[in-house]
Order: C-alpha cells, then sequence, then structure tokens
C-alpha cells in the first residue's frame, strides 16, 4: 500500500483572506520532495476549521476537529507547518496539539495509543528568531501523544528579525533550506515505510 501523508498548516491566515502563506510555501516543498518517494501529501489549512478549545476527540456541536482527527491518524506522515509568532507556534497550532492530548486516553486492541506508528515532521517559517525552540515545543507535544520523530525532521526558515521579508516572497529558496528539506522527506519516508511494515508492539 502507498503511504499517505497529512500536512496541518497552523498559518493564521484562513484561505478566505487571500493572502500567501509562508507556512504552506514549506509545507509544499516538503510534499515535492515526499512525492520523489511516491508519497502524495494532503493538506488542510486549520484557519478553515472551527476547532474548539479543548483535549477530547470531540468537543461538541459545531466542532470540525473529528473530521481533522480521522485525517491525522489515517496518514502514515503528519507534518505540522507553523509560523512564528512570538517566538512560539502559532495559537492555531497550539489549538491542533492541545486537541491530540486525548490520545494518550485512546487505545487500540493491543494497549498502544491510537497514534503509534505515525512519523510526525515539523516544518517553520518566520521572521524572527525562534525556529528551534519552536521545533523543540511541537516535537515533544507531538511525541508525548504518540508521534514518531525521525533524525532531522524539521526544515526552517527564518529572516531578519523584525524584517518585511517573508519566506513565501523570496525569489530563490536558499540551498540550506532545500537541503534540509530534502533529509526530512528521505528520513521520513524511510521511517513510516518501516513503521507500516513492522508496527510497535503492544502490552497485550
Amino acid at each position: 500500500m502507498p503511504l499517505k501523508a497529512l500536512a496541518l498548516n497552523a498559518t493564521l491566515k484562513s484561505s478566505t483572506s487571500q493572502e500567501n502563506s509562508s507556512t504552506d510555501a514549506m509545507i509544499e516543498l516538503i510534499a515535492r520532495q515526499l512525492k520523489d518517494y511516491g508519497i502524495e501529501t494532503d493538506v488542510l489549512r486549520l484557519a478553515d476549521y472551527n476547532i474548539k478549545p479543548g483535549v477530547t476527540s470531540d468537543e461538541g456541536e459545531g466542532d470540525e476537529w473529528p473530521e481533522i482527527r480521522t485525517k491525522v491518524l489515517d496518514a502514515d506522515i503528519l507534518i505540522m507547518g507553523t509560523p512564528i509568532w512570538m517566538g512560539q507556534p502559532s495559537s492555531v497550532c497550539k489549538r491542533a496539539l492541545e486537541r491530540m492530548d486525548a490520545f494518550l486516553e485512546e487505545k487500540d486492541d493491543q494497549g498502544r495509543m491510537v497514534s503509534y506508528g505515525t512519523v510526525a515532521a515539523v516544518a517553520v517559517v518566520g521572521n524572527e528568531d525562534g525556529a528551534h525552540h519552536v521545533s523543540a515545543e511541537v516535537y515533544q507535544a507531538l511525541n508525548d501523544v504518540g508521534f514518531t520523530i525521525p533524525a532531522n525532521a524539521v526544515a526552517y526558515w527564518v529572516g531578519e528579525a523584525m524584517g518585511s521579508i517573508n519566506f513565501v516572497d523570496l525569489r530563490q529558496v536558499p540551498d540550506v533550506v532545500t537541503e534540509s528539506v530534502a533529509m526530512l522527506a528521505r528520513n521520513t519516508a524511510h521511517l513510516a515505510r518501516l513503521l507500516s511494515e513492522n508496527q510497535y508492539p503492544g502490552d497485550r
């Protein structure tokens, strides 16, 4: 079976804003690299959905997280893409991670978290310092709720502090970003394929 990737774009811009998203541009680079490994990537812009606050998988009427949750658990690879705001992951990113907290209590028939076997990677963009801090926060949260993090599974770009140039506006992607995206895709695809063939053991 071919592997599937899902990218969650945690930009604060909804699709209706008609504004270009640097996070989307970074995710597109990753998706193109994953395609070289036969992996198609579905992208969801979280700001387009009504994701209610909470830590359960369904927060009631109007909550659109259950639809996203299904796609997350159906994927072999999860890419969490976030801009940097105030030196931190976006509030939209944090909202999604908080909702995944439910995975701590949701187990399969082998006693494993429902997210086990899914490999996760991180994409970060911003015009200020903090890419390492943001990826560390997102890494830890994803690992806590059962996702597996490959080696070098982050691609990021940060512009000049207090600057006005966004990643999406660059005329050419820097070589170091292209190289990190290629490494992310290669390592993520490799680990996802291994786990698809040999899942973690359960406790039952």
